[in-house]
């Protein structure tokens, strides 16, 4: 299939706070946003719908994909679900990490592994990649030879794991099995910070 005309990423940086285990930072989140002129899928709901929108423009949302259910994450993705009229997509293993900060209300699609979803005639292919959080995916799309991370891989190596619901083994192990044969020259969209690309992260965790 051929990529949708004028498909691209559009990207913002929103700032606001990440709480776990009675600790609360100040963090600012990568929003992505993939599509066309029509079209396009949100990545994770950070902090402000405002910041949001402001990089969707007019175009139609399909979709709402959380990479995991940290509140820096998903703290505003039912009020974004209201705003654009679209389903929130979740791994259903993150489930106990959602209710921490939506104890009342749920997603509206499980993400499965190797799952596909299309947005303006691109393909995202969820890869499930447990070990941040126990529902972490990451999104690899062909058609633009990027990869969205969340926060399973960084500039400079895998995320954090020193918290509940998360796992320094696994996510090595799902770096491994569902990244590392990725093209060296794919381009790693994280949930923070700068880009990297899947050989410089290769050279990282050898």
């Amino acid at each position: 299939m051929s990529a949708g005309r004028g498909l691209r990423v559009d990207h913002a940086v929103t700032s606001g706070t990440f709480s776990l285990d009675g600790e609360t930072h100040e963090v600012d989140n990568n929003v992505w946003v993939v599509g066309d002129d029509d079209e396009c899928v949100v990545i994770d709901a950070p902090h402000s719908v405002d910041d949001i929108l402001a990089v969707v423009g007019g175009r139609q949302v399909k979709a709402i994909i959380a990479t995991h259910a940290h509140d820096d994450h998903v703290r505003v993705a039912p009020e974004l679900r209201e705003r654009v009229g679209a389903p929130i997509l979740l791994h259903p293993a993150d489930k106990p990490v959602w209710e921490l900060t939506h104890p009342d209300s749920l997603w509206d699609v499980d993400l499965s592994d190797d799952q596909t979803i299309k947005v303006a005639g691109a393909v995202l292919k969820v890869l499930h990649t447990p070990g941040h959080a126990p529902g972490a995916v990451c999104l690899y799309v062909h058609d633009l030879g990027c990869v969205f991370t969340g926060d399973t891989l960084f500039n400079g190596g895998p995320g954090a794991t020193g918290r509940s619901f998360s796992d320094a083994d696994e996510i090595v192990a799902s770096i491994r099995r569902r990244l590392l044969d990725l093209p060296d020259e794919t381009v790693v969209h994280t949930g923070h910070g700068e880009d990297t690309t899947i050989g410089q992260e290769r050279a990282n965790l050898a």
